[in-house]
């Protein structure tokens, strides 16, 4: 396994002529600065992204004034089954990388779980990521940090022309596109969230919509973007994946599995990506008890010989 140089290593010449410096406490130089907050035309859909996740975290003010054990429990409940069932296990392993297959009836579950986690609909989501693997770490990566952690993390997601412009229309989802479930998901999607938070409210009241809707989704916002930030810039790298994946251990603990993000750069089709026995995957658990009772098929994992190549040279 491979450690990650040190932050105190200093700067090259050549690092300081042509970076913005280093992320805090990582080997990674910032390359290059985009100012997504300034100096630039702002659209429609960009003032609805911020002003969505800025109402969710408006909503996490009022977390302390309004709790009870029941809106615990459903926040609780809601990130397990939108985080783990929704995003991870769905959007990610199941949908970007056809990890396993699944009964058409139950992935469709699965997704419309992924879409009450408020991270867009399934078709722009697989398909910016599927472009983020794809040209990882360069230009073309829609967040990496090699533009700065806070744009990795989550500014990104707020210049929506600049996302269009490094991929595209979608064009890497035609798996998914050609399935009326995911067309309709993707022409209703802000329908769901909003018809969820009715419901919560309905049973709950205003402490239900406070932490099933506020704090929740922006505990699951805020795991998802670490995989994007802090496992391309703090951990270690046991596999030579020419880009800045890391293993991440506190961030697998948060997000049911996705910190082994370098194995899972390694080997994105794996269902599983806590490949030692002590790296804890909660969402490759979930797969395996699918597939014992034989609703997860397909389960694709690497080989001997697929890690082999992947592996540092001695």
């Amino acid at each position: 396994m491979t450690i990650v140089r040190a932050a105190s290593v200093p700067l090259s010449e050549d690092e300081k002529d042509s970076s913005f410096g280093r992320i805090l406490l990582s080997d990674v130089v910032v390359k290059r600065r985009r100012n997504v907050y300034r100096g630039r035309k702002w659209n429609s859909l960009d003032v609805a992204t911020v002003g969505v996740v800025v109402a969710m975290h408006l909503l996490c003010v009022f977390a302390p004034f309004t709790f009870n054990w029941g809106a615990f429990w459903v926040a609780v409940g809601l990130y397990v089954i939108t985080g783990l069932l929704g995003i991870t296990l769905s959007f990610h392993r199941n949908l970007s990388h056809r990890s396993f297959k699944l009964p058409k009836w139950l992935e469709y579950l699965f997704a419309y779980c992924g879409v009450q986690a408020l991270q867009g609909n399934p078709i722009d989501w697989v398909s910016t990521h599927r472009h983020h693997h794809q040209f990882c770490d360069s230009e073309k990566d829609p967040h990496s940090p090699l533009e700065g952690f806070w744009f990795s993390h989550m500014s990104w997601l707020f210049d929506t022309k600049a996302i269009l412009e490094r991929c595209g229309e979608p064009n890497n989802v035609g798996d998914l596109e050609k399935q009326p479930f995911y067309k309709f998901l993707q022409t209703t999607y802000i329908i769901h969230p909003l018809a969820l938070g009715a419901l919560l409210y309905a049973v709950g009241g205003f402490p239900y919509i406070v932490w099933g809707m506020g704090v929740r989704i922006v505990w699951v916002y805020h795991i998802t973007w670490l995989v994007n930030s802090a496992c391309h810039v703090w951990g270690n790298q046991a596999w030579n994946t020419g880009d800045l994946s890391r293993n991440n251990w506190w961030v697998a603990m948060l997000a049911f599995g996705e910190g082994w993000h370098n194995n899972h750069h390694a080997f994105e089709y794996s269902a599983r990506h806590g490949l030692e026995w002590w790296q804890i995957d909660m969402t490759w658990y979930v797969v395996r008890l699918l597939q014992a009772i034989g609703l997860a098929t397909d389960v694709k994992l690497p080989t001997t010989a697929q890690k082999q190549r992947m592996a540092f040279s001695s």
